[in-house]
């Protein structure tokens, strides 16, 4: 018979085993067919209107290596959100970005991705002259390129960036690849799985 502690081992090893075959994060490299295919959906579901998005995503392609990867944002609000004329949303910036968050954080989920941290501004320290100024910063965590274009797919066609563009005046995003991070998200599900299964043990 398998005795408590071994069956314990086995059930925190299958629910870590899950949680890091969704949480991935070293994939393949994507090639160029399906680089172009997904481009190509993106631009048929969004009727052309994502021109300038489409090139940028082209760029990013570029330089997949098939891992995980962080999207560093920067975001400077409006006065005044800017919604298309006739539109039933108000003019309340905050507002229209909590909208956006609330629409894609499912599909980051979905995906494999999380954020990391947000934060507001609070004055500045070394500021070039002439550099821009920003309102919020945030760092998102994405599995991989491929699955943040398959994201990008299933909102194509959802006008679901129409609140982002309306809260926003200007943004910078660019994507890192961490070299150093005291924050591991695998290791603190590994903690939090097998302090529930010791507890279940001995309870």
């Amino acid at each position: 018979m398998i005795s408590l502690e071994l069956a314990g081992i086995a059930f925190f090893l299958l629910l870590y085993g899950v949680f890091l075959f969704w949480y991935g994060g070293r994939g393949q490299p994507l090639s160029q067919e399906e680089a172009d295919a997904f481009l190509a959906e993106i631009e048929r579901r969004s009727d052309g209107t994502e021109g300038s998005l489409l090139q940028e995503l082209r760029e990013l392609t570029k330089s997949d290596d098939g891992r995980e990867f962080y999207m560093v944002n920067l975001m400077k609000f409006r006065e005044k959100a800017k919604y298309p004329a006739g539109s039933e949303f108000g003019d309340d910036p905050m507002a229209a970005n909590a909208r956006y968050n609330r629409a894609i954080i499912l599909q980051l989920f979905k995906y494999g991705g999380h954020p990391v941290f947000a934060g507001k501004m609070m004055g500045r320290f070394i500021h070039p002259e002439g550099a821009d100024d920003w309102d919020q910063a945030a760092m998102v965590r994405y599995r991989s390129r491929r699955d943040m274009l398959k994201m990008v797919v299933g909102l194509a066609d959802k006008d679901i960036a129409m609140h982002k563009w309306a809260a926003l005046e200007k943004t910078q995003v660019f994507p890192v690849k961490p070299f150093l991070s005291l924050f591991s998200v695998r290791m603190i599900v590994g903690v939090f799985l097998l302090g529930l299964t010791v507890l279940a043990m001995f309870l």
